[in-house]
């Protein structure tokens, strides 16, 4: 039996002007780890926020901090984002010239791997590296920005992996990133996610405590389906 689907919010949407109430009301609906999306203007045409920031989220919160580079280059920088605080770091297939090496430096530091594909990108790419890593992160929009529409068509790369990984008997997990809210997360949960990312749903209009729950029990309903 799977572990029950994780709801992680993504702080990208939050308010940083009142960041460490905006985390403690995702704490208290239940959230066990949270997303932070790092751009640099290059890999993808926006820019976030850096180690600085991830640092002082962890003075905030024990939360599982999964870091998501969307940079070039991500192993030059990789130390800098383990000192701030990262449980786990994602990094672009697409970015690393040498991904082998970054998993296995990743190991050596004690923290947990995963590799992101685009929404351009075909699992193929990355079925080397599946044994030595913990998590896939499939985007299910192009990176840069939230808010945007998901692109249904990239949630077959999440029934391929649970393919994959179930006949290979494979330890990892796969998260989908890009579009959730309370329409399109059903869809999400149907081809067997286990992390599922989402930014505005969680922290736009009402109280992020209020659009987890919500977002959680549309979760529930559709667990039930697979």
């Amino acid at each position: 039996m799977r572990k029950k689907i994780e709801l992680v919010p993504s702080l990208l949407s939050s308010d940083f002007s009142k960041i460490e109430a905006e985390i403690k009301a995702v704490e208290k609906a239940g959230a066990k780890r949270l997303h932070l999306d790092v751009m640099d203007g290059h890999f993808v045409p926006n820019i976030t926020f850096g180690p600085i920031i991830i640092d002082a989220i962890r003075k905030l919160t024990k939360l599982h901090l999964e870091t998501h580079l969307m940079i070039e280059n991500p192993a030059k920088y990789l130390d800098a984002f383990i000192a701030a605080g990262s449980d786990t770091i994602l990094f672009h297939i697409e970015a690393d010239k040498r991904p082998g090496s970054t998993i296995e430096l990743l190991r050596q530091k004690g923290i947990r791997p995963g590799i992101v594909l685009n929404p351009d990108t075909p699992v193929d790419k990355i079925l080397t590296f599946l044994p030595a890593i913990d998590q896939v992160l499939i985007m299910t929009v192009y990176p840069g920005f939230g808010g945007q529409k998901m692109i249904k068509k990239c949630l077959e790369k999440v029934e391929i992996l649970n393919k994959i990984r179930n006949s290979r008997k494979y330890e990892l997990m796969i998260e989908v990133d890009g579009g959730v809210n309370e329409k399109t997360i059903g869809d999400v949960v149907k081809v067997g996610t286990d992390l599922i990312v989402a930014g505005s749903a969680i922290f736009e209009k009402r109280s992020p405590y209020d659009n987890f729950k919500i977002l959680e029990r549309v979760i529930d309903e559709n667990t039930n389906k697979r």
